[in-house]
């Protein structure tokens, strides 16, 4: 395997590892999560009284995984463009899938809003100028992966059309182009910090594209954050993000968490999905993002190969042949 296919890989992977892990603390307070689980320390099936994931069993992926596949196989199947209003009724037909077999695990609050919006018949184009949560952002990976983030701008294009139809705000925007943007610095070869400075510089382009939308600066939130747990002890850190960052579905919050999270982990995929996972709040979500960028900057390789067969197991997940079709179109 070559080094950019182990990268492109290890963020996809370790986007469904950070979603995994976190899937059983979503929607639970910190002090609930250490309470119920002291510290996770590995996959863990869904309490019965979980309002989103009752019922899913350890290493059960969530909509971050199963959107972000539906993203990559729209960028795949149209040639490096993904149709806004296919994006649509893909998005639909996955949660009319997910409510036929019982699943609380269903649409984001901006995503479902928009989708609404669009089976009346509002065009694509104005159903997502509301959309500021982070449902944009969790699923950017496949855009990372398939392109270049270099020409900044071009690369902006890519991000807007897997967002525009449901985030199409200057905050939702912003927070997919920054995780694309680090996820495709990783793919080709950045260090950590490196992805940083780049999903910083996407997240600055991002906020430039869509309808404005009053909120804190996601490219400076990101800077914070990450330098926000700098010396700080695991539990220490985490407490300081829930405190500061925040850790909400909102992009302002999650988006930097993650980032925060990369931080503490020093870019290894495995510690930082599991630091997500005992935040709690959106933690399937804020794993998500953090074990992608921190999979594209170490690759398939530094993930546990135990961890990706359950991943592989459970979902019936076989990313790789999506994952090289991405590759072709950088």
């Amino acid at each position: 395997m070559n080094d950019r296919l182990d990268r492109a890989l290890g963020a996809f992977y370790g986007l469904a590892l950070g979603d995994a892990l976190g899937m059983p603390t979503q929607v639970m307070s910190r002090q609930d999560v250490v309470r119920v689980y002291g510290t996770l320390t590995g996959f863990e099936p869904a309490r019965p009284d979980n309002p989103v994931s009752a019922g899913m069993p350890a290493g059960s992926v969530t909509d971050d995984t199963d959107q972000a596949v539906i993203v990559g196989r729209l960028i795949d199947e149209g040639h490096g463009r993904i149709d806004p209003l296919r994006l649509a009724h893909e998005l639909l037909d996955w949660e009319k899938e997910m409510k036929a077999k019982g699943s609380f695990d269903l649409l984001g609050p901006s995503t479902k809003a928009a989708l609404d919006a669009v089976a009346r018949g509002v065009p694509p184009q104005e159903a997502g100028r509301n959309g500021t949560t982070n449902g944009a952002a969790m699923r950017a990976t496949p855009v990372g992966i398939a392109f270049a983030a270099d020409p900044l701008d071009a690369f902006v294009d890519r991000v807007v059309e897997s967002c525009q139809v449901t985030h199409d705000t200057t905050i939702g925007i912003a927070g997919a182009a920054a995780v694309a943007a680090a996820v495709s610095a990783g793919v080709d070869g950045a260090s950590l910090d490196e992805a940083v400075i780049t999903a910083v510089a996407a997240a600055r382009a991002g906020a430039r594209r869509g309808h404005w939308i009053a909120g804190a600066d996601i490219a400076s939130r990101i800077e914070w954050a990450y330098e926000l747990v700098r010396g700080l002890s695991e539990a220490d850190a985490l407490d300081r993000v829930v405190a500061l960052v925040g850790t909400s579905v909102a992009s302002q919050e999650s988006v930097p968490a993650a980032f925060a999270v990369l931080a503490v982990a020093g870019g290894d995929p495995w510690r930082a999905a599991l630091l997500a996972a005992n935040l709690g709040g959106d933690s399937d979500t804020i794993g998500a993002i953090a074990g992608a960028v921190a999979g594209s900057v170490r690759g398939l390789s530094a993930l546990p190969a135990e961890a990706v067969r359950t991943l592989r197991t459970v979902n019936s997940l076989d990313l790789e042949p999506l994952t090289e079709r991405l590759l072709t179109y950088r």
